[in-house]
């Protein structure tokens, strides 16, 4: 044991061995492989992707009609800052979400699980992908929008759904989504309109002129909304609106 321990105390201690860090190559050169330029490139896309997906859920779902259809709301209540707009956007995007999920799953199953299985090649997918958002929107869009920018192209006019090109279904489907969800902020108005301009008739017979009649009609707006449940009737129209 005394000699076993002599050796230890003889034997020179082993310096630590310090850790190497990888090395990241970050030179740009032309690519040996032609793999090597596919997988860049797709690298490129699913960022440039990711990029513009909050600008895809606006002009390709029904998120603009909900928005603007709840600012509308908001407005002709009177009630400023009330709900406010971080809960309406989110209520939006709840909703685009409950309205858009059978699109995106079919979607998935059709186009980007194939694509993940390397089944089909990028191409098919992408168009398998954004054909079930393309019926949506063009089920959704007026004839008369489509119509538009087709002769502004000066284009035959489609057979079918296939022919119709995703950069004219998109600017037709919004303007198509703007014109319904401004008919529906309209019908909102009356009710809250016709509040307004009966609590002003009875302050003017009154003789109240310096009473502002918005002070009393937004008590009244509020009751009457509770009431009937209005975000029940007007959260099931939206999404029953939408074909």
């Amino acid at each position: 044991m005394q000699q076993q321990a002599q050796m230890r105390a003889q034997t020179p201690a082993m310096p630590p061995i310090a850790p190497t860090p990888p090395s990241v190559n970050l030179t740009i050169g032309a690519p040996t492989d032609p793999g090597d330029l596919v997988t860049t490139l797709n690298i490129v896309v699913i960022l440039t992707l990711l990029v513009l997906a909050p600008s895809l859920v606006l002009v390709m779902t029904s998120f603009a009609r909900i928005i603007i259809v709840f600012s509308f709301l908001r407005t002709a209540m009177g009630t400023q800052q009330s709900p406010p707009t971080q809960l309406l956007v989110s209520l939006a995007m709840v909703l685009t979400f409950f309205i858009m999920e059978p699109v995106a799953k079919q979607s998935y199953e059709v186009g980007i699980r194939p694509y993940l299985d390397k089944q089909i090649s990028y191409e098919v997918a992408f168009d398998r992908a954004v054909r079930p958002f393309k019926e949506f929107m063009i089920r959704n869009t007026r004839e008369k929008d489509i119509a538009l920018f087709y002769r502004i192209r000066q284009m035959d006019n489609p057979q079918t759904i296939d022919d119709v090109p995703l950069l004219i279904a998109i600017p037709a489907f919004m303007i198509s989504e703007i014109k319904t969800a401004f008919q529906i902020g309209f019908l909102i108005y009356l009710p809250f309109l016709a509040i307004d301009m009966v609590v002003s008739s009875i302050l003017m017979a009154m003789g109240m002129m310096m009473l502002p009649p918005v002070m009393i009609s937004l008590p009244f707006k509020i009751l009457i909304f509770v009431l009937v449940d209005g975000f029940n009737l007007l959260a099931g129209n939206l999404v029953a609106s939408f074909k």
